[in-house]
Formats: structure tokens, C-alpha cells, sequence
């Protein structure tokens, strides 16, 4: 705790936490903002800032609701997955369109196909509603 206290960065942290964390918030209403990204990087930014906030931020019900599964299962449900790769597939499919070069478009191609790849077998798919979740015995 001594530690967070000289750091001169602690403001700038905390700031970035606050802003991250309303600006996940109002992902929650807009279906075109993703949520949980900016979550996990309020999550960061608070815990850098200050053990207080950050315990604060993670008793909080958008924390529970959004994040918890994730943070302790690597696990998200199917509608969680879809808000974050729809967008983010929107975002590259315009980038995509807009790129004359066809290495930047094959790159582009590849970002996208990466991420779904990665959604699907690296991060456990689970019912909704659910939270907790067994660790895979192994």
C-alpha cells in the first residue's frame, strides 16, 4: 500500500479507471460499444491506482455481472462473446474496405479469423446466467 501512495502515476491511473469504467458502463445500453474490454481495463487501471478502488470496482454489480466470470474462469457466455467480436468484426470489416493494399487487407483477414479462433477455443463458452464455473480438472 506504501507502494501506491509514491506513485506519482496513481492520479493518471485512476482516472483512466473511472473513465474506463463509464465508458463500460454505457456499453452496457449501446450494443456498438463493447463492454467488457473496457472493464478489464478499468479493472487494470484501478488496481494500479489504488487497492481501495480496485476492491471497490470489484464489488460493484457491473463487475459482477460483466467481468467476474471472465477474471476468475477465463469464461464468458455466447451473447458476452458475440458483443465483443461483432463490433470489433464491424470496425475491421470497414478498415477492410477502405484498404487498397492487399497485405493491409490479408492482415485485416487474419485479425479477424484470429479472433474468433481465440474466442472459441481459448475462452470457455458458458450458459448464461451462469458465474461459477469448476476448474477443469487435468
Amino acid at each position: 500500500m506504501k507502494n501506491q501512495k509514491k506513485n506519482p502515476l496513481r492520479i493518471v491511473w485512476l482516472l483512466f479507471g473511472f473513465l474506463a469504467m463509464g465508458i463500460g458502463a454505457i456499453g452496457v445500453v449501446l450494443p456498438v460499444l463493447p463492454t467488457t474490454p473496457f472493464l478489464l481495463l478499468a479493472s487494470f487501471c484501478l488496481a494500479k491506482g489504488s487497492e481501495r478502488f480496485h476492491r471497490w470496482f470489484t464489488g460493484t454489480k457491473l463487475y459482477k455481472k460483466h467481468l467476474e466470470s471472465f477474471v476468475e474462469n477465463r469464461s464468458m457466455t455466447l451473447k458476452t462473446k458475440f458483443s465483443l467480436l461483432i463490433p470489433a468484426s464491424c470496425m475491421l470489416i470497414l478498415a477492410f474496405l477502405a484498404m487498397q493494399n492487399v497485405y493491409g487487407r490479408a492482415f485485416i483477414l487474419f485479425l479477424i479469423l484470429f479472433k474468433y479462433v481465440y474466442f472459441f477455443t481459448k475462452i470457455r463458452t458458458i450458459p448464461a446466467g451462469q458465474t461459477n464455473i469448476p476448474e477443469a480438472e487435468g
